[in-house]
C-alpha cells in the first residue's frame, strides 16, 4: 500500500475584497476571507483574533459565483497551494491560498459600509 498524503482545508468566514474575472471563458473568483478565533487571555480579557486568508474558486461543478461580495458569510473547502511572484521592487513574495472545490454561501446578507 502506498503512503498517502492529505492536503485538505476548510474555512468559514466573511468575504473581504473580491475580484471575479474570466479566463478562457471560465469565471474565477479571488477573494480574501476573514476568520475569527475567540479566546480569553491570561488577564481574563476576551480576545478576538482575525486571520485573513486568500481563496481562489473556479465557477462550475455546482459552484456559482453570483452573490459573492464584501461581508457575505461563506463556507469553502479545498486544498492549500503555495505560489510565488516577484514584486515591482524585485522582491520574491510567497503566499498560501486555498483553492476551493466547494463553496456555500451561508448568509447572503452582506455587511453594509457606514
Amino acid at each position: 500500500m502506498r503512503n498517502q498524503t492529505i492536503n485538505r482545508a476548510e474555512l468559514k468566514g466573511r468575504i473581504g475584497t473580491v475580484r471575479i474575472c474570466s479566463i478562457n471563458d471560465r469565471l474565477v473568483a479571488n477573494f480574501s476571507l476573514a476568520t475569527e478565533r475567540h479566546y480569553t487571555d491570561t488577564s481574563k480579557n476576551n480576545v478576538v483574533e482575525v486571520t485573513w486568508h486568500h481563496v481562489v474558486v473556479w465557477e462550475g461543478k455546482g459552484i456559482n459565483l453570483g452573490g459573492l461580495s464584501r461581508g457575505v458569510l461563506v463556507h469553502v473547502k479545498g486544498h492549500l497551494r503555495n505560489s510565488k511572484y516577484t514584486d515591482a521592487q524585485g522582491c520574491e513574495r510567497v503566499f498560501t491560498e486555498l483553492v476551493a472545490n466547494s463553496l456555500d454561501i451561508t448568509n447572503e446578507n452582506a455587511i453594509k459600509d457606514d
